[in-house]
């Protein structure tokens, strides 16, 4: 039965034996330490041994595909207990300090002396940049998913001397450490009913999935793929399943920006446009890099410390969008596949999808149905892919398995019939809804106000929502939350850009069009895994809605909070609000 989860997981990994690069398989996934390896990390060397040994090199089914997972060490928990006990961190990783605080303190103790050797040994083999990635206890698990919750720290590892590399990554490790204990985790512990003081947390040392470029390192496609799909367009269901594509690091992908997003059933089907115009307003127009020129400020508490956002010039200069781009021509109005001739460039994909230049779609549609048939779960996978250029036949193509994750989408039977709805009864309805359920016993209600709004104030409305969010958590108190564009997006221009520690206590989640605008939903994101996988409910509400939020009844209720954007309101009565998933349909009663 989907949606139980019923892996068992071994330790698949050998001891760390100095030889990062050793050629033997067994010792490109090593650990160091006694304690435990975290759920990220578990997901990677179970899928390691059941999925990814399934794809030999040279196998004629594949020709030019190889598919691993990048070269990585843990370090268990043992050391996150010595590091946490011989620094007397514990008084400070539970206070109310500010997570910047928080890391300064981290990153002034001093790491395990039985620890050092092993990572001095690592950081003279290896030369090319490192993601230092969390691996909590309760990272991935089905019910409390953690997803993005938890910092990466990229290092681009290419200093002349070994002695500057290896203190970067003992900085980076201890960032990891710190951000245990950040805000948005001590939030969501508290929101799920989970005790931050249980947590511990390993840390992945791991190459980066890419090439060298001009200064730069970052691979030619990050992905998230999902075996449900929560929102199809189109002839596609939920069970065809949905991918978000970006150029460069997956941080777009995972921060909310703007990904190419299509179904693996229909790869050469775009996503629905009204014209060439809006398609080209749609367009990721920047991208994520490792930062391999001069070093930046120093600024060990910044997790883009090493990183670099750049425009899509930079990547045609570097040659990468062969097979990532179409180029829009003026003088025909149209777009035409690929980057023979001068024109904007539009990151579709279509050398890939639509004309099939690499089996892509046809790899990740087979990892999504084996990684479905071993969890016996819906799943979520993130990915990196490097293309390089041969002389003759297709290009190699690196696929490299970042990171697995179980869905959990709900089965409860809803009926819900829009036509028998009035307008005094109904606060709002949606044919676009993600999620399955009823929920009827929510008295508080935050929300943007319409006069207000404008995506320019975007920030201080998250750090206005935070400071009420934590009084309900508080208060234990679930609340529904509205505004307009895409919640939890990196990009405040498209949406109000909280983090899922701003808004943990919301039970369900109300995104409204402004007139003149159609934000698409980010699906790949860290921020709407979480909400998937913790049952919270999400409408979007078109500007043309037949039932749009009714503001007005909004306003007449008790305000127990006016700020600058946003509302705080209770009611005499609890909302009711159910949600068909089969019909991905939604109605919120007042």
């Amino acid at each position: 039965m989907k949606g139980r989860l019923i892996m068992k997981t071994a330790l698949l990994a050998e001891r760390f034996n100095r030889d990062f690069y050793c050629e033997n398989d067994d010792y490109k996934f090593t650990t160091i330490g006694d304690g435990e390896i975290g759920g990220k990390a578990q997901g990677l060397a179970f899928i390691r041994e059941k999925i990814v040994s399934r794809f030999k090199p040279g196998d004629p089914a594949w020709p030019g595909v190889t598919v691993d997972i990048p070269r990585l060490v843990v370090i268990t928990t043992e050391y996150f207990d010595l590091f946490m006990q011989q620094n007397n961190l514990y008084d400070t990783a539970l206070s109310d300090l500010s997570d910047e605080r928080i890391a300064h303190h981290f990153l002034k103790g001093d790491l395990p002396v039985t620890l050092i050797g092993d990572l001095k040994a690592l950081i003279d083999i290896v030369h090319l940049p490192l993601a230092v990635r969390s691996s909590s206890l309760l990272e991935d698990s089905l019910h409390s998913p953690l997803a993005g919750i938890y910092e990466t720290k990229m290092i681009p590892n290419n200093q002349p001397d070994a002695g500057t590399r290896f203190h970067k990554l003992l900085d980076a490790i201890k960032f990891v450490y710190a951000s245990t204990y950040f805000q948005a985790p001590k939030s969501y512990m508290k929101a799920t009913g989970n005790r931050i003081e249980d947590e511990k947390m390993a840390v992945i040392i791991q190459e980066v999935v890419g090439l060298p470029r001009n200064k730069r390192f970052y691979p030619t496609i990050s992905g998230v793929a999902r075996s449900y799909n929560f929102y199809p367009t189109g002839n596609a269901q939920p069970e065809d399943g949905v991918v978000n594509l970006a150029l460069g690091l997956g941080k777009t992908i995972v921060d909310g920006g703007v990904v190419w997003t299509y179904c693996p059933e229909y790869p050469d089907v775009s996503p629905p446009y009204n014209s060439i115009n809006d398609l080209m307003k749609q367009t990721q127009l920047d991208f994520w890099a490792v930062n391999m020129d001069k070093p930046p400020a120093f600024d060990p508490v910044k997790e883009t410390e090493y990183l670099v956002k750049l425009k899509l010039q930079d990547a045609d200069y570097d040659n990468t969008l062969r097979y990532v781009a179409s180029t829009y021509d003026y003088a025909s109005d149209r777009v035409n596949i690929g980057v023979g001739s001068e024109g904007p460039r539009i990151i579709n994909f279509a050398p890939i999808l639509q004309v099939n230049l690499l089996p892509l779609n046809r790899l990740i549609k087979s990892l999504l149905q084996l990684c479905e048939e071993t969890f016996n779960a819906d799943v979520e996978i993130e990915f990196a892919a490097s293309i390089e250029p041969v002389s003759k036949g297709p290009a190699n193509l690196r696929f490299g398995f970042l990171q697995v994750r179980p869905m959990k989408v709900s089965g409860e039977a809803i009926d819900i019939d829009i036509d028998t709805f009035k307008r005094e009864t109904v606060l709002t309805t949606s044919g676009n809804v993600m999620g399955n359920g009823c929920v009827n016993d929510i008295m508080d209600v935050l929300y943007v106000e319409p006069e207000t709004f404008d995506f320019k104030y975007s920030r201080q409305v998250a750090d206005e929502i935070e400071v009420l969010n934590r009084r309900l958590v508080e208060e234990h108190k679930p609340y529904l939350l509205t505004g307009f564009g895409r919640w939890g997006s990196s990009d405040s221009w498209l949406g109000i850009p909280v983090n899922w520690g701003q808004i943990a206590g919301a039970r369900v989640i109300v995104e409204s069009q402004l007139k003149g605008g159609a934000i698409d939903l980010s699906q790949g994101s860290h921020f709407f895994h979480n909400i998937s996988n913790l049952g919270i409910l999400y409408f979007s509400i078109k500007a043309n809605s037949t039932f749009p939020i009714d503001w007005d009844w909004l306003k007449q209720q008790e305000t127990l909070y006016s700020g600058n954007y946003i509302k705080h309101i209770r009611l005499t009565s609890p909302l009711t609000i159910k949600v068909d998933g089969r019909k991905r349909s939604g109605v919120i009663f007042k």
